[in-house]
């Protein structure tokens, strides 16, 4: 207590006359002070510490079964994607679906619980630990000759990065298909009842444990077990896996036994870390070749556990530390207190005079010092350093971009087009970020005024809108130019769009009405986006859709109120285009090489085509299967032809196309039977901003 007072005493008289500019250092100044006096006084007070305490994240879920009526929360819990459906009639989670026309030959499902489960500490790259149950039974409705192996039917427990992909029907299984990379990490367990040579198969009736790839690198006979898969009973599974020991146990049984067999048909050390990220999704697929088989899940239970760690202060109390300091003094022979009794306060005095020695010295070196670091900063550090609210974007130096990105590695690249390149980094808090660094082409070409262009990118930063990538900051230094932008871990829409795995419809719905939302807010402050493309539109980790990569610039425009109205239009063609990318699966142009010629193949015209003729519902992506709402489709694409048309023939506003989208009961204005020839004109090779001017006010 009299070294607290005193340090008090100090702060009072240091505050009387110390300036505001040195109340910094001042505190500096105490924090040692209070350093040094817990060394030299370790009895007087205790410092308490912080630990890393390891926490539990449990996830529980549990179907009973499989039937709608019973569990109307189904649809929303469980997403189904390709030949899948809920049967009512089994309570069951059934793939292939066969009431679906194409029949249930070369046909691929998949259920998959709609909501991340945490598989992996990224930090100490721990696997998490897992229970799944489920009840399961296969009908085969078709038999071919023996010796045919083209087909593949059979049941996956799989484990997955994304809820989008359905794998290849026959000896696939439904787990991958032609498009994931091969760095798509999936891991399942595969109950497979025919007989594939080509991938390693001994029997027609075995488990297999797949990693990353549709070749098991585990394989259980289930006929040493006594069992037949094919037998038409219903069997039960139990899969345990120890993240922290890393072994997988698997016992298969019969659901009429109702106890777990007391020996597993597997049960080996199975590292699954180099096969998970933080979060995947779980659930089962299927899938049928020539010969055909109902797989039918009957009951599902999943439980997960891993740890996570966070900042708790110690348990070491400071006043835990005097009352053990009070009994252990107590407990002394009390013959020799007045002989061992050390002058405590002539001790503290002496020390505290030290410390306001080393606090006024420290004061006066520490002053000095930032007073000639002061001196040779830049305008633009002394900018920087000054204090901002955490999430306000700000200016940022070359040097902290250039440590960010690693001196702008090749391995930090993202991507790049016209503007610019784009690379990943990370701040010096940790926050993840994307950085656009505009070429000198692009600088010298459309951004001279960069005074403008800065104003610009500053303007677009203080725009907040759940559906606009939020902007971290700008830099401009050492001639350069580049914008710092959120990391979005789910990266541009292009990539779900034409790469790995197939969008459901709902999840494209859901993206056009992100990206209409994000325009209209945009449109409604005067601003446009002036970049919109599929590659601008990124997902978030909730599969939001975000309008990032702003265009920021319009060459040739002198009036500032002509451009804005000049991009807005824009702005709604673009999203029209888009529209049309989504639904169809399409790029806006592809090129493909036919008979040693090339021919380009333009979206925009093919959808025109498809209108004049009335065969509209050609152009939506076939890949979704049979669960897309088709009216529904159709009148989006609509929407997306009327955002094609020009100004003065009938575009909509984006405010306009956002009810369009909202109210699908409300009538929208009737496309022309035939493409207007004063339509804009469509160039490939730019976003559609360099023909406004000529063509959006005709």
């Amino acid at each position: 207590m009299v070294r607290l007072s005193l340090v008090i005493g100090f702060a009072e008289n240091k505050t009387k006359v110390a300036s505001m500019e040195s109340s910094h250092y001042f505190f500096c100044i105490v924090f040692l002070i209070n350093l040094l006096a817990s060394i030299i006084l370790p009895c007087q007070v205790a410092v308490c510490s912080a630990t890393d305490v390891p926490i539990n994240v449990t996830k529980h879920f549990s179907f009973p079964d499989f039937s709608l009526s019973n569990n109307p929360r189904l649809v929303h819990d469980v997403k189904l994607l390709g030949s899948a459906k809920f049967s009512n009639e089994k309570g069951a989670l059934q793939i292939p679906n066969e009431s679906q026309d194409t029949g249930i030959r070369h046909q691929a499902g998949r259920g998959i619980y709609s909501f991340p489960i945490r598989l992996l500490d990224p930090s100490t790259k721990t696997p998490a630990s897992f229970e799944t149950t489920f009840s399961f039974h296969f009908n085969n409705s078709t038999t071919f000759d023996e010796s045919d192996y083209g087909g593949g039917s059979g049941l996956t427990f799989i484990i997955v990065p994304d809820e989008f992909t359905v794998g290849r029907p026959g000896p696939w299984l439904g787990m991958l298909n032609d498009a994931c990379e091969s760095d798509y990490k999936a891991v399942a367990i595969e109950f497979d009842t025919r007989m594939s040579p080509e991938f390693g198969d001994p029997n027609d009736n075995h488990v297999g444990i797949n990693l990353g790839t549709v070749v098991s690198t585990r394989i259980i006979n289930v006929s040493d077990s006594g069992m037949s898969l094919k037998d038409g009973l219903v069997h039960y599974t139990w899969i345990n896996y120890d993240g922290l020991r890393k072994r997988m146990d698997i016992h298969l049984g019969l659901a009429n036994q109702e106890i777990k067999p007391s020996k597993p048909i597997f049960s080996e050390s199975l590292d699954l870390s180099p096969y998970l990220n933080e979060y995947m999704f779980v659930g089962f697929s299927a899938s049928t070749g020539n010969h055909t088989q109902i797989h039918s899940i009957l009951s599902w239970n999943f439980t997960s556990n891993s740890q996570a760690f966070l900042r708790f202060p110690s348990s070491e109390t400071c006043q835990g530390k005097i009352l053990l300091q009070n009994s252990t003094a107590a407990e002394e022979p009390t013959k020799n207190s007045s002989k061992d009794k050390t002058p405590h306060s002539f001790l503290i005095f002496v020390a505290v005079v030290a410390l306001a020695l080393v606090a006024l010295i420290g004061f006066y070196f520490i002053k000095k010092y930032r007073r000639n670091a002061a001196k040779s900063n830049s305008s633009v550090e002394a900018q920087i350093s000054r204090p901002r609210p955490p999430n306000k974007p700000r200016r940022f130096s070359f040097s902290e971009i250039s440590l960010a990105t690693r001196s702008f590695s090749e391995m930090e690249l993202l991507g790049d087009d016209s503007r610019g390149v784009y690379y990943r980094g990370k701040l010096s808090n940790g926050s993840n970020v994307a950085v656009k660094r505009f070429s000198a082409q692009f600088l010298h070409t459309h951004g001279s005024d960069r005074k403008r262009l800065l104003k610009e990118i500053k303007t677009i930063s203080q725009a907040r809108h759940p559906n606009l990538l939020p902007v971290k900051g700008w830099c401009q230094d050492n001639n350069e130019v580049m914008v710092v932008y959120e990391f979005v871990h789910n990266g541009s829409l292009d990539k779900w769009l034409f790469g790995a795995g197939v969008l459901p419809w709902t999840r494209r719905f859901k993206v056009i009405k992100d990206v209409a939302d994000g325009l209209s807010f945009l449109h409604t402050k005067q601003l446009a986006h002036k970049n919109l493309k599929c590659s601008s539109v990124f997902l978030d980790v909730s599969f939001r859709a975000v309008l990032g990569d702003f265009g920021f610039v319009l060459l040739g425009a002198e009036s500032k109120q002509f451009e804005s109205l000049v991009c807005r239009g824009a702005d709604v063609f673009e999203f029209g285009v888009l529209v049309l990318e989504v639904i169809a699966g399409r790029k806006r142009v592809e090129r493909k090489i036919e008979e040693g010629k090339e021919e380009e193949r333009n979206l925009l015209d093919f959808a025109w085509n498809l209108h004049e003729t009335n065969e509209k519902v050609g152009l939506v992506d076939r890949r979704m299967g049979s669960l897309i709402n088709l009216e529904q489709a159709i009148r989006v694409l609509e929407i997306g032809l009327l955002c094609t048309l020009n100004e003065n023939k009938g575009r909509p506003s984006m405010e306009e196309v956002v009810e369009f989208l909202l109210y699908m009961d409300k009538p929208i204005p009737k496309l022309p039977t035939t493409r207007p020839v004063a339509l804009f004109p469509y160039n490939s090779a730019n976003t559609g901003l360099c023909n406004t001017y000529s063509c959006t006010f005709k």
